[in-house]
């Protein structure tokens, strides 16, 4: 009989962390994108920020029930961490949807070209490199772990038979 594969939890967890963590360094790049990607790229994010959200739920829900019952130093700081996130994306969507020079402009919504405006949503996003740092270091073991886990099954090999010399 075939085995199907399937993929954990923590697979799909890292493979959409990694995506984001690599769509979010390319998007802020506006040099390296343009106005049109950056802000193209920055709405499309809004689906993997809520799929993030949503593969974490059960965390989110747990932790807010024990926020001020008996919790680790580490999941209440993570807490804090992902709320700062939240709240610092939700500026930074909104701050850019605001400015927005391409994106809305072709759906035939007029914008804001205000410097305050703009400033917000830079140092927003500066904040958001900060704090996503924070939330990386606090997540490192189990990035490794899971990269070397997956490396491993990826990439296993079966040992070589090799033969037995017998006696002659």
């Amino acid at each position: 009989m075939e085995k199907k594969k399937r993929f954990s939890l923590t697979s799909v967890n890292f493979w959409v962390d990694l995506l984001i963590f690599v769509w979010v360094l390319f998007t802020f790049d506006l040099n390296g994108t343009g106005i049109a990607w950056h802000e193209w790229l920055s709405i499309a994010f809004f689906a993997a920020f809520v799929t993030h959200l949503l593969l974490h739920w059960d965390w989110i829900l747990q932790v807010t029930r024990r926020f001020f019952a008996k919790l680790p130093l580490e999941s209440r700081i993570n807490y804090i961490l992902n709320i700062l996130l939240f709240v610092d994306m939700v500026v930074i969507i909104f701050t850019g949807l605001v400015i927005s020079h391409v994106a809305l402009p072709a759906m035939g919504i007029s914008t804001s070209h205000n410097f305050a405006w703009r400033s917000w949503h830079d140092v927003s996003a500066n904040l958001f490199m900060f704090i996503m740092a924070l939330h990386l270091a606090l997540h490192r073991k189990w990035i490794v772990s899971t990269a070397v886990g997956l490396w491993r099954r990826t990439f296993k090999r079966s040992r070589p038979v090799v033969p037995s010399q017998s006696a002659s």
